[in-house]
């Protein structure tokens, strides 16, 4: 019998911590962890920051438009929506050309809102321990790693 290399695709499910989609997702919950003060303190959460992130850099997108950059359903994204809405950071108005579309826009309050967290977030990139250079490429290896679950998904 020869003396061969285990596979490496067995060595990497040999244990939780070993796969990869554990490590994405357990990487998630310590973002959470990590930005819960920051969110606490501004009555966030991490999908309605999102959000503002999403309308902050294009204002005055439908629904849709919104579940689609977020990866939300409406029957998810709706209730968050009334709650920004509740809270005065964004408003909700039906199109005006097609009243089945209901269009989001960012208040002033909501921006600076996003603002504020925006200039927290730099002690969350220290907090991950990654070099700039490392950061762009760790982030945009997760980008693509993403969109092609996406893609596999949509086969």
């Amino acid at each position: 019998m020869k003396n061969q290399e285990k596979s490496p695709q067995l060595e990497l499910a040999a244990s939780l911590p070993d796969f990869l989609c554990f490590a994405v997702y357990s990487t998630n919950l310590a973002f959470h962890r990590a930005y819960k003060p920051l969110f606490e303190e501004l009555g966030l959460t991490y999908p309605q920051y999102a959000t503002l992130v999403a309308l902050n850099e294009e204002d005055d997108q439908t629904v849709s438009q919104l579940g689609e950059k977020l990866l939300l359903e409406s029957s998810t994204l709706t209730p968050l929506l009334k709650r920004l809405e509740a809270a005065g950071y964004v408003t909700r108005q039906r199109d005006s050309r097609d009243e089945r579309q209901v269009r989001i826009n960012i208040t002033a309050q909501g921006r600076a809102v996003f603002d504020q967290v925006f200039c927290g977030r730099d002690a969350i990139i220290d907090a991950t321990g990654l070099d700039p250079e490392a950061y762009v490429r760790l982030q945009r290896d997760l980008i693509k790693l993403r969109d092609n679950l996406l893609a596999a998904s949509r086969k």
